[in-house]
Order: structure tokens, then C-alpha cells, then sequence
């Protein structure tokens, strides 16, 4: 463990310093969300039964939620990035911990995650979204918010030495758009058909959006819903703990074996 701490945290500083020499990922990923909200907040909210302040209240930890779960394309372009410019193989080739690698790369995301949640929370601030819970149940929630970033990064690191070509990973990735509108990050799922609302309450983002909506204060849990939304914050982890069971051990024997 004292060597996977040693070569991760070595590899870290790799990471963050690859992060700050692509700046334009840096801003698209920091602006994205915002843009989001001031356009689905004023044009979709308008639209919905909620009052406009209710439903940017409603919205902000469905777009932290959905923000967290780009953690599989980031991870995915970084992996194949890598993997296609030969970094990878060269890396491979270093005596040092097969996990480090990326486990740097998942934790360098998760810190960037982090830092780029401040300000898209002060412009939640600014259109009308609080935090009506206690303190403790805000730290709870944005310490679960930053745990599936980590685990989705995880699904999107072994997807990306899946395909070991960025062209692919990109589009690929885009696909991730899609999980969002399964699920209640922008809308209620009670007011889906039946057989759209049992994947939305199936799907991991709507377990984690309800738990931030419950810990922040922000709305209530449903009722009657499938037991991961009706249970936000045992549903959510327990959705972590599969990515993170399913995944880690994946990414790490893909990355040390390579095509084999």
C-alpha cells in the first residue's frame, strides 16, 4: 500500500499538471454546467408546473449529479488519449504500481471536480437555490456528489483502454449525455410513463440526485418509488460500491496487460 501511495501520489502531480496545459478543457467543463442551468432554469422552468426559483432549487443538484457523471467521458478521453500516443505503454514500462496510474488519473479528477464545484454552487446561490439542510447533511451531501465522480471516472478509465483510439472514446463518450435525461436530474420521474420511470429510478444518477435534493434540503424523497430513490443515500452508495467493485479491478488489469 506504502508504494501505491508513493507512485500515486508522483503520478498525481503528472495528472494535474496535464490538466493545466489543457485549459480549454478546463473552462468547457467548468462553463458547460453553468450554461445549463441559466438555460434550462429560465427556458425549461417556465415551462414546468414548479415557479421558476422552485425549479432552479429542484435543478442545481441535478446538474451536479449529471456534471459527476461526465466523470465516464473525462475518463474515458483521458485513458484512450494515452493508450493512442504510446504514454501508456511507456508508463507501463516504469517500476511502479500497476494501479497507480489510474488511480492518479481518477483522483486528479476528482480534485478538479472539486474545485470546479465552488463556483457553479455561487452561481447556484445567485438564481435563488439554497441549502435549507444542515450543514452536516451539505458536507454529506457534496462528499457523495465527489464519491461517484471517483466511481464513474473508474467506468470511464476501463472504457477508455477498452478502445484505445480518441475518436472513438469521443464519441462514445457523447453518449453519456443521454444518462442524464433517463433519469430525474432535470425533470420529476413521477411523471414519467411507467416503463420510463422504472429506468429512470434504476438509474444511478436519479439515486444520487435524490439523496443531494434530500441532504441539501432542496425537495423531499418521493414516495412509492423504487427502492434506490426511495432510499437515496443507501441506494447511492450501494450503486458506488458496484461501480467501484465492477470497475477498479477491470481498469487495473486492463491497464497492466495492455491488448492482451
Amino acid at each position: 500500500m506504502s508504494t501505491l501511495a508513493y507512485d500515486g501520489t508522483a503520478l498525481l502531480g503528472r495528472q494535474l499538471r496535464r490538466m493545466r496545459n489543457n485549459p480549454g478543457l478546463l473552462i468547457l467543463t467548468q462553463t458547460m454546467p453553468v450554461s445549463v442551468l441559466l438555460f434550462f432554469g429560465y427556458v425549461f422552468g417556465s415551462a414546468l408546473a414548479m415557479p421558476g426559483a422552485a425549479y432552479r432549487s429542484f435543478l442545481v443538484p441535478g446538474l451536479l449529479v449529471a456534471t459527476a457523471a461526465g466523470g465516464v467521458m473525462t475518463g474515458m478521453f483521458q485513458a484512450a488519449q494515452d493508450t493512442h500516443r504510446g504514454v501508456t505503454d511507456r508508463l507501463r514500462t516504469l517500476p511502479v504500481s500497476r494501479a497507480a496510474v489510474p488511480l492518479a488519473q481518477a483522483v486528479a479528477d476528482v480534485a478538479v471536480t472539486a474545485a470546479g464545484t465552488v463556483p457553479f454552487l455561487l452561481v447556484g446561490l445567485a438564481v435563488g437555490w439554497r441549502m435549507e439542510g444542515s450543514a452536516l447533511g451539505a458536507a454529506g451531501a457534496l462528499a457523495l456528489l465527489l464519491l461517484f465522480r471517483f466511481a464513474c471516472v473508474w467506468a470511464g478509465i476501463f472504457l477508455g483502454l477498452l478502445t484505445r483510439n480518441e475518436e472513438a472514446a469521443g464519441q462514445l463518450g457523447g453518449a453519456t449525455f443521454l444518462l442524464p435525461l433517463l433519469s430525474s436530474a432535470y425533470i420529476p420521474a413521477e411523471g414519467l410513463p411507467d416503463g420510463l420511470r422504472t429506468v429512470a429510478e434504476w438509474n444511478p444518477i436519479s439515486a444520487v440526485t435524490t439523496a443531494l435534493r434530500d441532504l441539501f434540503g432542496n425537495a423531499p424523497v418521493p414516495e412509492g418509488a423504487a427502492w434506490p430513490v426511495a432510499h437515496p443515500v443507501a441506494g447511492s452508495l450501494a450503486w458506488c460500491a458496484v461501480l467501484l467493485a465492477v470497475f477498479v479491478p477491470l481498469a487495473v488489469r486492463r491497464y497492466a496487460h495492455g491488448e492482451r
